[in-house]
């Protein structure tokens, strides 16, 4: 029997082969997803194929990990060829991968320093601990005084101290008590941020682009004003990349496309290829030389085969092929998603090839949308109730992308039509509880 947080909009329908596979899973994993029915087997380029050979259309690339494609054969070459000499060393010792990896990714991003580790979320907490121990020991604040700015709505991981400084009820509820030491302002309002900076403010930590809020786009002076004044105030700009960056928005980072250069870069996801989790702090030496042997570590940090297949995807980005697919089939993306504008579509935002579509909550909601599209071949996910998602990898094609804009203007006239349910059998059953 399906868990009851398996999504059973097509339950009935389910083939025996994909029914196992999710009643397996739901019975030894912990319930904190709540995936589409679907049970993916394997994938090439931006395609993916179900265990009984249907295939998709992939349009979330595993929240942007997956920019370059799956099994994209230069990163699976590059991680076939390093699984065959030495996977991992720790840090203990030095390895031949991580001096290459470092130089590479220093040099994208025009900084002096790595510091790598494994999950963006590990990035994140890494950077606090950057940013805190800069503020006592180059500006001088008091000890345990130190406190970072964030924004409403942001979204930087689930560990606890980011659970923290978040406003989502579902990452934060029933998790506390709370890490202290976070100012949380409106996002996009450059004036509010200013004035919650005082003497003990070390740092503020944003997305260029917030994406799990929904491809929410500041506006365009918003990250250059936080750069003049975080300048002007001696406070560290460190920029969220994780989604944003490597390529997605048509810039190897969100921040190029503003002009800005922010203190630290924070990047993961597409830095693994999709293939193994690695992430970094980038900056220069004057910040993240504040670190001392003991104060921080990981013992798959900077590993041989993470490095060598994030090399890969450095040298990858270097070529700046997948920054211009990004602008370009971008393009053809939002410029099909906003004819559906007054279709079952109240708002479009994007960015490269990211976009956040808002679907009237009177038809349908963005699930139930996101079940449809994959009932017609095309994967995408709903974030906030009513809107949508599309960050296809970059290896698209323009045909790739008419098709994904062909089904959501069927699934949409569908709904519209009353062809088609507004609601699945589990929000149905949602809406019968006490």
């Amino acid at each position: 029997m399906l868990h009851p947080g398996t999504s059973s909009v097509t339950a009935g329908d389910l083939t025996p082969a994909t029914a196992a596979a999710i009643e397996l899973e739901e019975s030894h994993t912990a319930h904190n997803y709540h995936p589409l029915p679907v049970v993916i087997s394997h994938g090439e380029g931006a395609w993916v194929t179900d265990v009984d050979g249907k295939r998709y259309l992939d349009c979330l690339a595993a929240y942007s990990a997956v920019n370059f494609g799956h099994s994209n054969p230069v990163l699976v070459d590059a991680a076939r060829a390093q699984l065959e000499k030495i996977t991992l060393t720790s840090r203990a010792f030095h390895n031949d991968q991580l001096g290459p990896f470092v130089t590479a990714l220093a040099g994208l991003a025009g900084k002096d320093m790595v510091l790598p580790m494994n999950t963006g979320a590990e990035a994140v907490e890494s950077a606090i601990k950057i940013a805190r121990a800069w503020g006592y020991r180059v500006k001088g604040v008091e000890p345990d005084k130190a406190t970072i700015i964030v924004a409403d709505g942001n979204f930087h991981g689930r560990t606890i101290s980011i659970i923290s400084f978040s406003n989502d009820p579902d990452a934060r509820n029933d998790f506390g008590p709370y890490t202290p030491g976070f100012i949380s302002v409106p996002y996009g309002d450059a004036h509010a941020l200013e004035e919650a900076i005082d003497e003990n403010t070390v740092a503020v930590l944003i997305e260029p682009i917030q994406g799990e809020a929904g491809i929410v786009i500041p506006p365009a002076d918003y990250l250059p004003r936080l750069r003049e004044i975080t300048k002007r105030r001696n406070v560290l700009l460190i920029a969220d990349e994780i989604q944003s960056g490597l390529g997605r928005t048509g810039a190897t980072f969100q921040c190029d496309n503003v002009g800005v250069v922010p203190d630290l870069y924070l990047l993961g996801k597409a830095l693994g290829g999709g293939i193994v989790p690695i992430s970094a702090v980038v900056g220069d030496a004057d910040i993240l030389g504040v670190l001392k042997p003991g104060e921080h570590g990981s013992t798959f940090g900077g590993n041989p085969l993470a490095t060598a297949v994030g090399h890969a995807v450095v040298r990858m980005l270097g070529s700046g092929e997948y920054q211009e697919r990004a602008r370009r089939l971008g393009r053809v993306l939002e410029d099909g998603v906003r004819q559906m504008l007054g279709r079952g579509v109240v708002d479009v935002r994007a960015a490269g090839l990211w976009v956040g579509i808002d679907i009237d909550p009177q038809l349908a909601s963005g699930r139930r949308v996101c079940e449809l599209l994959m009932e017609r071949g095309v994967l995408a996910k709903d974030t906030h109730g009513s809107t949508i998602r599309l960050a296809p990898p970059l290896v698209v094609t323009a045909e790739d992308l008419e098709f994904a804009v062909e089904q959501l203007g069927a699934v949409l006239d569908e709904l519209a039509a009353g062809r088609v349910s507004p609601v699945s059998e589990e929000e149905d059953t949602a809406a019968d509880l006490p």
